[in-house]
This record gives C-alpha cells, sequence and structure tokens, in this order.
C-alpha cells in the first residue's frame, strides 16, 4: 500500500503563494488518485483538489477553483498543490490522501491512505 508524507506548509500573508507537496513511499501512486483536504480549527475535514495519477483528470472544491492548481510529476512521484491568492479563511492543516482510481474524474471520499498533515497559516 502507499504511503503518503506531505511537506511545504508555513506562514504567509494573505495574497500570498505556497506549494505544497505529497510524496509517495513504499509504492508508486500509479493506479491512484490523489487528494488533498483541509481542516481548520473548530471545522469538519473538506475536499480541496483531487487529481487522478494516470490521466491527470482533476476536480477542485468552489472555494479554491482558480486559486489553487493540483498537478503531479511522474518523475518524482509526487503531487503537489499551487496555492495563489491566499486568504486567511485558506488557514488549516492540509492533508494528502491516496486511493485506488486508475481513472477518471477522482471521486471526493474513500481515501484510505493519509498523510500526517501539514499547518498553512495565512495572516491578513
Amino acid at each position: 500500500q502507499v504511503q503518503v508524507v506531505e511537506s511545504g506548509g508555513g506562514l504567509v500573508q494573505a495574497g500570498g503563494s505556497l506549494r505544497l507537496s505529497c510524496a509517495a513511499s513504499g509504492a508508486t501512486f500509479s493506479n491512484y488518485a490523489v487528494g488533498w483536504f483541509r481542516q481548520a480549527p473548530g471545522k469538519e475535514r473538506e475536499f480541496v483538489a483531487a487529481i487522478t495519477w494516470s490521466d491527470s483528470s482533476t476536480d477542485y472544491a468552489d472555494p479554491v477553483k482558480g486559486r489553487f492548481t493540483i498537478s503531479r510529476d511522474v518523475t518524482k512521484n509526487t503531487v503537489y498543490l499551487q496555492m495563489n491568492s491566499l486568504e486567511p479563511e485558506d488557514t488549516a492543516v492540509y492533508y494528502c490522501a491516496g486511493r485506488w482510481q486508475p481513472f477518471g474524474v477522482p471521486r471526493r471520499f474513500g481515501f484510505p491512505y493519509w498523510g500526517q498533515g501539514t499547518q498553512v497559516t495565512v495572516s491578513s
């Protein structure tokens, strides 16, 4: 089974950018979909974006459309989340997760493999 490790969080001012990375270990992301989720203090975890490794199909939550971009690097077996025009409301712990899905638009649920999370803080 695949294991995932996030990195790239930090503190940024509103309007700034960050790039999160999700690396696979123990297996490759082949035949997987990889998703990003976030959980803000006092709120439930929510879907952010996802990508299907084989055909690069993507899906985004409405609050991040046009600001965030999910992509993959086959040579590094890594998925990225480029976050631009960050807002204080984007402050959360961001989690990467994987699920078996060989093709098609990635689903937003049913991810069994989770990382430890990385903190993103956007100051106003």
